[in-house]
This record gives structure tokens, sequence and C-alpha cells, in this order.
């Protein structure tokens, strides 16, 4: 029989207190996710442990497209984002409501980036090159999106007026995809594993890349309410150092390689739970795997990219003409270049 002394139960119930402690200390994040690769370091911290050793209770919150989620950061809805910024994102942070804390995915030379795409009946007409796309109609999620933004540096390095591409708003991803597939648009720029599908398809062409058009092209950023990065520096840090893990077992696995066979099956599985999820495992992975970007290690932003995104914003009139990296971002966080 076991023998409890009093110095053993006190022992016992001081460990049992600090158990339950831990337990509930875990401060509740709801982090806003869309259903596309550029995500999966954050399904990665998730899954692998990495937000609850950080002291966060993560909660995901799923959108269709960039600029929802920013007007839920904003109003306290969502507490981080990670998505490509929008003028609905800039317009927030002018108004003191949102903050850029860092970088996510980025273009590099010598990785796969963005393709642009047209749809086979365009093809067939005979556009074979980005020139090819003045007067035709390109997908967007919304205006101010980064599709936007990325239609108008095709039409800027090929040297045609930007309004003579016809820009069709379709509000989601899987819209844009449906409408390019069934020739309802003419042409788009999307990541490529999503681009290399519908290429296999035979139903759209590849004509250029955006590397070609934006030099090192920072596609997505991290996010957060002004309120958190002024106030609750430790929780914005916390989500950072998390994130940053995943970042890192992302890039292992599927862009530099480097990581066992069995451990990025393991990551892929996890990230097929948010990605995919409506294909069976075996359809699913190639397409996680295929393609995958870089995603800055340490949330590392480039700041010139920004602030190129920022004044076609403004070329645009599609924020105030006064809005300013001082407002958009607070590089406090995180190393920048």
């Amino acid at each position: 029989m076991l023998s409890m002394t009093r110095r053993t139960f006190g022992l016992l119930a001081a460990t049992t207190m600090l158990m339950a402690t831990s337990a509930t200390s875990a401060e509740p994040v709801k982090i806003g996710i869309l259903s596309l690769t550029s995500h999966s370091p954050s399904i990665i911290a998730e899954g692998k442990g990495y937000y609850k050793e950080a002291g966060l209770d993560v909660e995901f919150v799923p959108f269709q497209a960039a600029q929802p989620m920013a007007v839920a950061i904003a109003s306290g809805d969502v507490d981080f984002g990670l998505t490509a910024m929008t003028a609905g994102l800039v317009s927030l942070a002018e108004r003191g409501a949102v903050k850029i804390i860092g970088g996510a995915m980025a273009e590099e030379e010598g990785i796969e980036g963005h393709k642009i795409l047209v749809s086979k009946a365009v093809h067939e007409d005979g556009a074979t090159t980005p020139a090819d796309l003045e007067g035709k109609r390109f997908g967007i999620t919304t205006a101010g999106s980064s599709f936007h933004y990325m239609a108008h540096k095709i039409a800027d390095g090929e040297g045609f007026d930007r309004s003579s591409m016809q820009l069709v708003p379709l509000n989601s991803v899987s819209a844009v995809i449906a409408s390019l597939r069934s020739g309802q648009i003419d042409a788009w720029s999307i990541q490529p594993n999503i681009a290399d599908g519908l290429i296999a398809s035979g139903d759209v062409f590849e004509v250029g890349r955006i590397g070609d058009y934006i030099d090192s092209y920072q596609v997505t950023t991290l996010f957060t309410s002004s309120d958190l990065a002024a106030n609750n520096r430790p929780l914005v840090e916390s989500f950072i150092s998390a994130f940053s893990k995943g970042v890192a077992d992302y890039n292992a696995a599927l862009v530099d390689k480097t990581m066992p066979e069995e451990e990025t099956a393991e990551l892929v599985a996890m990230i097929h739970k948010r990605v995919y999820s409506d294909r069976p495992l075996a359809d699913a992975d190639p397409a996680i795997r295929a393609g995958a970007m870089r995603i800055n290690q340490g949330a590392k932003l480039n700041l010139a990219s920004i602030e190129d995104q920022l004044e076609w914003f403004k070329s645009e009139n599609l924020v105030p003409q006064s809005a300013s990296m001082e407002k958009l971002v607070d590089s406090s966080f995180v190393e920048t270049y």
C-alpha cells in the first residue's frame, strides 16, 4: 500500500495546483486564416504546439479574402492576421486601428513564385505573353487587393495603360478560379501551388511570372491591432516567436526540402486539415507540396516592398494621400530590410 506522508501530500498538492494554473493561464488568441498553403506556418505552429508553448490558446477564424480580415482585426474580433496588403488594411492603419508587424510569404529569386495565367480560349486567340493582356479581363478578389496590385504592375511593366485592363472583382479565390477555368475572365496571377493545378487541368495556360514585374515582392504580412501592438507587446512577441517556429518547419519541409520525408509527411497531413481539406490526403499532398514559396524566417519584413505597395495604393486613390509608413508599420518587432 502506498504510504502518503504529509510532505508527499504537500508536494502532490503543489504540483496539481501548478498544472491546473498552467492549463488555465494560456491567453486566448484568434488568428485570421485563409485556406491557402501560405498560411501553413500558423497551422504548423498550432499543430506542433508552438503556440501553446508560448502561452497562447489559439482559435483560427476562416476568411475568404484579405480585406475582411483587416476589418475584423480593427474591430477586435480577430487578434492577428496573415495576408496580403489591401486598401482596407492601409486605410484602417491610417485611422490608427491596425499595424503591420512582420513579413511572411515573399518572392525570392531561384524559387518559383506567382504565375501569370490566361484562360484556354484567350490563349488559343493568341495571348501567349503578359504583353497580350492589354484590354483583357483580369480576375481580382476585391478592389485594392494584391491581385489588383499585380495586374497594374504587369501593365506598368509592359507599357500599356492600367485602365485598359478590365478588372473583375469576384470576392473570393475560389470564385476567381471557377471564372478563369470557364472563360468568364481572361487572366489572373496566383501562387504556384494553385497555378500548377490549373495548368495541369488544360483549362489554363501560364504566360509569365510576377517576379519579372515586381522586385522582391513582400506578398503577405503579419498584422495586428494598433492597440495590441502598443499595449500588449509580450503577447505580440509570443505570437511572432511561435509563428516563426512554424515558418522554420515549413521552409525546411517544403521550400528547402531538408526535413526528413517522414516528418515532412506529418506536416503535410497537418496542413491538409485546413488546406484542400475537401480532397483525400493522397490527392491534396502533391498540391500542398508543389510550388511552395519562401516564408520570411523570423517574420523578417521587406520595407522597400511595403512602401512600393503603399505608393501604388495612393496612385490609384485607393487610400488617403496622407497614408504613411509610420502609421502603417510597427517595425520594432522584427528585422527589416
